[in-house]
């Protein structure tokens, strides 16, 4: 039985018009409860095709270094790829309109019954399930480590120091980015050096 999901080397698909981006953004928000990243991943990826799990997860990184909420600057990147500035707006709108109304009329209803047991009780329930799909998003994403030039220990490596100096010793973001990620990228920089060098020495 073969896999239904693209491979790095797999043709990929395009978004055919700003109305679709709009559409398409506005269902992955619509569906994103505790979090948009894991519908976000499955949509791009495995249902649209859009993006291979290694671009989701690259255009992911660059993501989550630029200020700003990381969903946003990645549908920002994906839109004004496509259609420039007219798509990355589109894509942004789609992904901040409809819930921004939901958000604002549920934010009037739960003022009445926000010291409730049970309306605290759903709010630590609800963080709970976050937490876990973003685990699952990032465990899933691990399946394209494989192709990253710097190879799966190294990377394990870098993900493992990261977390700790995040999750562990409280580290200020800044920090470690400017820290970890500076090595990793001058890592990978070598890597792919290394890399096209050799392909130069093969080729007759």
């Amino acid at each position: 039985m073969t896999s239904s999901l693209p491979s790095a080397s797999e043709a990929i698909e395009k978004p055919r018009s700003k109305t679709e981006l709009f559409t398409a953004f506005s269902h992955m928000a619509l569906q994103g409860f505790g979090g948009v990243l894991a519908v976000v991943q499955y949509e791009l990826v495995d249902h649209k095709r859009w993006m291979t799990r290694t671009q989701f997860l690259e255009e992911w990184s660059v993501a989550q270094i630029m200020p700003g909420p990381n969903v946003v600057n990645l549908c920002l990147m994906i839109g004004g790829r496509y259609f420039g500035i007219p798509g990355a707006l589109a894509a942004i709108s789609g992904l901040l309109c409809f819930p921004l109304m939901i958000v604002l009329t549920l934010a009037i209803l739960f003022g009445g019954v926000s010291d409730h047991p049970a309306a605290q009780g759903a709010l630590r329930g609800m963080s709970a399930v976050a937490a876990g799909l973003v685990t699952a998003t990032g465990l899933k994403l691990m399946s394209a480590l494989p192709d990253n030039p710097m190879g799966l220990g190294a990377c394990l490596v870098l993900g493992l120091l990261t977390f700790i100096c995040v999750g562990l010793l409280r580290l200020p973001l800044a920090s470690v980015l400017l820290g970890l990620g500076v090595i990793a990228s001058l890592l990978a920089y070598y890597k792919i050096t290394q890399q096209a060098l050799a392909r130069q020495k093969d080729t007759p």
